[in-house]
């Protein structure tokens, strides 16, 4: 069992033992927001044909040659091409086709010349300049080529992805599976939301806290219940919860108090505890585990200690659970808009707000930081990182943090 870990060390332990739950088959319409199971790749190029960008008339370029407005070129329309249709003429010397956007080249033809480019009737084109060949052509493949990679295992689908399946008739995509997590709260002092609110009582805000991110994360979440401070009632949910889910999730009873026992509850439920506190703060008592192939994370009762050490060390694995290659959160440095007056003994994470409004990536402080103030945590965009050892932060210090 390993004591006061770094929070990266924590991470990347657990992220090692997080595994992709399942795969399958979706339609293409459910697909936003999955990650991909499978590397997909073009099976034609897209377009498919030369084509007209615009509205216009499909010539030989060298029909333009010498073309100007004191001595255009005048060239027959031999047919109408509108898009969706098969031209039906080659284009020769002395010929045009009127032809409409997206509509395939005729053969022959290697230009267009925009409609308001030109004078025209029903048999004739006046062109007034020369064009060069190839000019206002979308060639075959611009966009892609047929055997082109599209999208690579491990990628969140996003509208990017959808599109380019669609363009190539993909009416479904091999996605992984959603894992479910179980959420425990835990405490005698917790009551759920609803009930009454008795002297000494806290509602549980720790589940409605975990319960957007475990989501956001493209995970299903599953309330498990509440249990008390006893270890027997607190592994009887971990057990329903290693039954039923691909991960547990509890709050509170991880600290070294004589009702702290949720470390014990994960041992009777058949969980080997690996780590037992991380070197964080907030979120330093934690007890972490796999009963088999599946993670146990007990976080601390106290809520923006709980939703701190969610992100920093956990929501890494959700991620892989869910299949994501790129597991880890988007890295950013960011210079703090506010100082920071306390010292940092072991590595802080602070909560605050991205603020982009002078074109500097600026982080202000959510006015409170400490481990119970649940308000830091609202509208919390981004994290950074305060080495260990470091002293109280000015104005403009720049950190490494991560973005939500």
């Amino acid at each position: 069992m390993k004591q006061q870990l770094s929070y990266i060390s924590a991470r990347d332990m657990l992220l090692e033992r997080a595994k992709p739950v399942g795969r399958k088959t979706m339609p293409l319409e459910e697909c936003y927001g999955r990650i991909l199971a499978d590397d997909i790749y073009a099976g034609m190029s897209i377009p498919p044909f030369d084509r007209s960008p615009y509205d216009g008339y499909a010539v030989k370029a060298s029909d333009t040659r010498g073309a100007s407005r004191d001595n255009p070129v005048v060239l027959d329309v031999m047919e109408s091409i509108p898009a969706g249709s098969v031209p039906q003429k080659d284009i020769v010397s002395g010929k045009a086709a009127r032809i409409m956007t997206g509509a395939p080249m005729p053969r022959g033809a290697d230009a267009v010349v925009m409609f308001e480019k030109t004078e025209f009737t029903d048999e004739w084109v006046k062109l007034f300049s020369e064009v060069e060949s190839g000019s206002n052509v979308v060639t075959a493949g611009e966009d892609v080529h047929k055997g082109r990679l599209i999208a690579r295992a491990g990628e969140r689908i996003d509208a990017g992805v959808m599109g380019m399946a669609a363009s190539q008739g993909m009416a479904d995509l091999p996605v992984y599976a959603k894992p479910v997590i179980g959420i425990i709260s835990t405490g005698t002092e917790v009551v759920q939301v609803g009930s009454e609110l008795l002297p000494g009582k806290i509602y549980d805000s720790n589940r409605f806290t975990l319960l957007p991110v475990i989501q956001g994360a493209g995970c299903e979440a599953l309330y498990l219940g509440l249990a008390g401070d006893r270890a027997e009632e607190i592994s009887a949910l971990i057990t329903k919860g290693l039954d039923s889910c691909d991960a547990v999730l509890l709050t509170g009873g991880v600290s070294v108090g004589d009702y702290d026992v949720t470390a014990i509850a994960m041992q009777l439920s058949g969980a080997e505890v690996l780590i037992r506190s991380v070197a964080m703060k907030p979120g330093m008592a934690c007890a972490f585990g796999t009963a088999g192939e599946k993670l146990v994370c007990a976080l601390s009762g106290n809520p923006a200690a709980a939703a701190t050490s969610l992100i920093a060390v956990v929501l890494p694995s959700l991620r892989r659970l869910c299949g994501m290659t790129d597991a880890l959160l988007p890295e950013v440095t960011v210079t703090l808009a506010d100082g920071f007056d306390k010292p940092s003994k072991v590595t802080r994470i602070l909560r605050g707000k991205l603020d982009l409004s002078d074109g500097t990536a600026r982080m202000r402080l959510s006015p409170e930081q400490g481990n119970v103030v649940l308000a830091s945590v609202a509208g919390c965009d981004v994290m950074a990182v305060v080495p260990a050892g470091s002293g109280p932060l000015a104005a403009g210090t720049e950190l490494k943090g991560f973005l939500l």
